[in-house]
This record gives C-alpha cells, sequence and structure tokens, in this order.
C-alpha cells in the first residue's frame, strides 16, 4: 500500500492553471513517462520539471486544471512524481483523471495562503491534515471519499480493479 504521508516541498501556483500550462499540447505525442515528466508545467514555470523532485507539492487556487480534458497533464504530474496537489478547487474532469491515475488531488481553500514556495510540508492523505515540517499544524483538507483512498491506495483505478477482479477469480 503506498503511503498515506506525502511529504514534500512547495510550489505555489495561482488561479486557473490550465492543462496546456501543466503539459503544453505541442508534447502530447510523448508517451513515455521520463519524456513527459520533462516538460510537466512547463506552460507555467518553464524551470518547474528541473527543480521539482519525487514528493514535491503544488500548491494553487482555484480552477487547477482546467481547459482540456485530455489525460496528459495529470499523466505528467504523475510521471515526475509529484506527490499531490492541494488547490482550492479543480476543474472536475482533471480532478476524475487524477486520482484515476493515482495521483492524490485535495481540495484546500486556504493553503495557499498559508504557505509560501519552499516550504516543506506533510499532508494525511486519510484524515487530511496538512502541517509544517515542524509538525505544526496548518490546515485541513477536505475529506477524499473511500473509494476515492481506495482508488490512491492502490495506485490508480486500473490496479485497483485488477486487484479486485483477482480477488474474484482465485487461482486465476
Amino acid at each position: 500500500m503506498p503511503e498515506t504521508i506525502i511529504r514534500g516541498r512547495v510550489f505555489l501556483f495561482g488561479k486557473n492553471v490550465d492543462t496546456d500550462q501543466i503539459y503544453p499540447g505541442r508534447f502530447v505525442e510523448l508517451t513515455d513517462p521520463e519524456d513527459v515528466a520533462k516538460h510537466v508545467m512547463e506552460g507555467a514555470d518553464p524551470d518547474f520539471a528541473k527543480t521539482c523532485r519525487p514528493g514535491d507539492i503544488v500548491v494553487a487556487q482555484s480552477n487547477f486544471g482546467c481547459g482540456s480534458s485530455r489525460e496528459h497533464a495529470a499523466v505528467a504530474l504523475k510521471a515526475a512524481g509529484l506527490g499531490a496537489v492541494v488547490a482550492s478547487s479543480f476543474a472536475r474532469i482533471f480532478y476524475r483523471n487524477g486520482i484515476n491515475l493515482g495521483l492524490p488531488l485535495l481540495v484546500c481553500p486556504t493553503l495557499h495562503t498559508l504557505v509560501k514556495n519552499g516550504d516543506v510540508i506533510s499532508i494525511n492523505l486519510e484524515t487530511g491534515d496538512i502541517r509544517r515540517d515542524s509538525g505544526a499544524f496548518v490546515a485541513r483538507a477536505e475529506k477524499v471519499t473511500e473509494y476515492m483512498m481506495d482508488i490512491l491506495r492502490n495506485g490508480g483505478i486500473k490496479p485497483m480493479l485488477r486487484e479486485k477482479l483477482a480477488e474474484l477469480q482465485p487461482g486465476a
């Protein structure tokens, strides 16, 4: 089971970060996750892919992931190893794409006002508690449904469904 505590550095972004900013459309022909990761957030911050590390956390204002419904934006964030995205709100299709890929997406309307670039925070996916590296409480994200937690625990909807099918077909 993947970790339910995510720890990483904060990268702050504003409102209406669209899917072309998260993963520019000119790169959609790339399929190798390593190649895709090289262009993550390139439309919003050209240096992001060079500076982010696995586990880091994107914190944004409202409507993160608006724009195109293509899955590439969520794929790029996951391929780059981002620990989570926390935003005031998400575009609906992006939110489902991210969760279905096993990318933790949490809604917290105030976090972007309480942290700054480079802060190290920890997020408890089970409770939604967000803490500074010192352990001090910062905020609480909206609770993720148990079904979505099951998807995240399994690393995405496809691995979750494979596991459930295997349980139904013992020995297969």
